[in-house]
């Protein structure tokens, strides 16, 4: 770790162009100050429920429930508790289709649709699979299922015909929900084969499509087109009374292993701590026009949109495609035209965005952009300075976001308006979370000392096991630090009590006896005019035990060959020490990495060693990435 960065100034909770949080500061510290159980009861309250939980916390990890004999609904929440007249979603495609749906267009959609599913056959705990990018439809269909009970799972529009079959198996839905197709950098992507092919062998659920591309694609025996469902119900299904521990989604994330790992979240748990987390973290009201830049098929969306953002009644900005086609000034043209005030995206789309030049920054006007947030990749504070300076004029708070798929929020920033940040870090634990940074014998690391995260104290919207696999559960989460949820993050707390996330404990290398993380040798060379991307990994080596090996992606202009190898690899000698030179710095067009924005460390260290990518893959959005590294690792 880079410890020049703990000593970075705090910024300023009130640096904002127009933001004032809705409560002083003495008002923040109560919030932080209560007990886990009487905060998640109070943000409860700002919540409607059918009946109102008198209770908070009941069990622990691994058996735990939350708000138990409560009773409510999602959708309620989401949409019919907001004006019907205000806007809702702002859709617009990659080839220019636009939408406007207004919370009361949205809730009649839902309703409808749902009491579709219900005459299909679909009840309370039947699992429906939705195959879809950010369409509207996907917000429909998602809805519905929480107004009703059913378990919905999101499938990403960008895997394999195998990696959909591997979700579908697991879940056996009785129903799935897919577009035709989908756009992608000028593509079509054809989810509805890729949905067929996925089917062969398995038993064949209600398949419904909607025909986004092609308005007449041909449906096969049995299918159902989306629209004529949806137009031909008129009944409106009534919400489902549904207690606060009822399962709401399973949503897959990847593993070492081939199989990935079906995560259960609660309904009503998950909207509880989604609702507190874009209160937190983007301060976000009714008035303000809102991008989340994530996929639906990845919880960002879920967290940051689908259900923590349309539950403070924002108007929702929803893109589906690429925001680098048909150039790197969609996103700028975007925000000038609907007038953005507040982003949720990766720092992987603001590093592209600052490759683009700021030159193209300055030909758009971006003066209602008040606030940008982030989750994904450790954010270097380049990428900060970047972005509050050249994106946003100097006027923007940036806020760096940190969570998991697992935990179903991010639940460590700023509160914002409230309290500071410091560039490349997380902000703090939010209130209602108990965060500790363990050494690897389980005592508590020290101010500045690096070791792994772990949380002490159950919240609503944690996973709450692995569908049809407890036990994978208990072992993945629970068992490397008894009584803990084990993130297998490393991190560090600053003196202030700011969080340092470095990367995975496996991008903790051990060189010649000293741990350094991945994450500060990435920030050395990403810092080089010449590199637009890097990821650094350990390989083993006889004398000093783990080597570190740095992938770069160059800028457009920069001079390949042996001469800026040996700049970069200087470059982290200079900020690091010696001690970190790296065994080797590779040249790369491009990075394996997922729809998010993450590259995929594992990949590469796996190209290294054997020369072959292993494990669940189905997360990988440019399998075109790897044949492309192995190249330049062989020379």
């Amino acid at each position: 770790m880079d410890f020049s960065l703990l000593q970075q100034p705090l910024i300023s909770p009130t640096d904002l162009l127009s933001q004032e949080s809705p409560y002083s500061a003495e008002e923040a510290q109560e919030w932080l100050s209560l007990s886990p159980e009487a905060y998640w009861l109070k943000v409860a309250g700002e919540l409607s429920w059918f009946r109102a939980p008198d209770r908070g916390l009941e069990g622990t990890f691994g058996d735990f429930r939350y708000f138990p004999g409560a009773t409510g609904n999602v959708s309620v929440n989401c949409l019919d508790r907001h004006p019907p007249e205000r806007t809702a979603l702002l859709y617009e495609r990659e080839d220019g289709q636009r939408e406007e749906w207004s919370y009361g267009r949205l809730t009649d959609a839902v309703a409808r649709f749902a009491a579709a599913l219900e005459d299909l056959g679909v009840e309370k705990g039947d699992r429906v699979a939705v195959y879809m990018s950010n369409a509207p439809e996907a917000f429909i269909a998602i809805h519905a299922c929480y107004r009703i009970g059913a378990i919905y799972s999101v499938i990403f529009a960008g895997f394999s015909a195998g990696a959909v079959r591997d979700r579908l198996e697991d879940a056996a839905p009785k129903v799935v929900i897919c577009t035709d197709a989908t756009l992608r950098r000028g593509r079509t992507v054809d989810l509805k084969g890729t949905l067929d092919e996925a089917l062969v062998g398995l038993p064949r659920p209600q398949v419904i499509v909607a025909r986004r591309i092609d308005p007449d694609f041909p449906l096969g025996s049995g299918e159902l087109d989306f629209h004529a469902l949806l137009k031909a119900t008129e009944r409106r299904a009534a919400p489902a009374e549904l207690e606060a521990n009822d399962p709401g989604f399973i949503i897959y994330t990847s593993g070492t292993t081939s199989k990935p790992k079906g995560l259960v979240h609660s309904g009503l748990g998950f909207l509880t701590g989604a609702y507190a987390n874009v209160k937190w973290a983007l301060n976000l009201h009714g008035r303000d026009v809102y991008w989340c830049t994530a996929d639906v098929g990845w919880l960002t969306f879920p967290i940051f949109a689908l259900v923590g953002g349309l539950a403070h009644g924002a108007t929702h900005v929803v893109y589906e495609g690429s925001i680098d086609t048909p150039d790197f000034g969609r996103p700028y043209d975007i925000m000038q035209r609907y007038g953005v005030t507040k982003i949720f995206t990766a720092p992987t789309a603001l590093r592209m965005m600052r490759r683009a030049g700021d030159e193209l920054v300055a030909k758009y006007n971006l003066s209602r952009l008040e606030l940008v947030a982030l989750v994904g990749e450790p954010l270097d504070p380049e990428t900060f300075h970047w972005t509050r300076q050249q994106l946003g004029g100097g006027r923007l708070f940036v806020n760096n976001t940190y969570g998991q798929t697992e935990t179903g929020t991010a639940w460590a920033s700023s509160m914002v308006g409230l309290t500071p940040t410091r560039a490349g870090s997380c902000g703090h634990p939010l209130p209602g979370y108990r965060a500790e940074v363990l050494r690897e014998d389980g005592t508590p690391a020290e101010a500045g000392e690096l070791g792994a995260l772990t949380l002490s104290e159950p919240f609503p919207c944690l996973a709450r096991t692995v569908w049809g696999d407890h036990a994978r559960y208990e072992s993945t989460y629970l068992s490397d630090f008894p009584g803990r949820y084990a993130a297998h993050d490393a991190a560090l707390f600053d003196a202030d009590g700011q969080l340092w996330v470095t990367g995975r404990l496996d991008d903790v290398i051990n060189v010649a006896g000293h741990r350094i993380g991945t994450m500060e040798l990435e920030a050395a060379l990403i810092t080089h005019p010449a590199v637009s991307e890097a990821a650094v990994v350990g390989v083993d080596d006889e004398l000093k035990g783990t080597l570190p090996v740095a992938f770069v992606v160059p800028r457009g202009d920069a001079q390949r060959g042996p001469a800026l190898e040996h700049e970069l690899s200087e470059a982290i000698v200079r900020e690091v020490g010696a001690i970190a030179r790296p065994g080797r710095v590779i040249v790369v067009d491009t990075v394996p990495r997922t729809r998010s924005g993450k590259i995929m460390r594992r990949v590469l260290r796996d190209l290294l060693g054997s020369g072959e990518a292993q494990g669940d893959l189905s997360s990988l959005e440019n399998p075109d990435a790897i044949p492309a590294v192995l190249s330049a690792i062989r020379g």
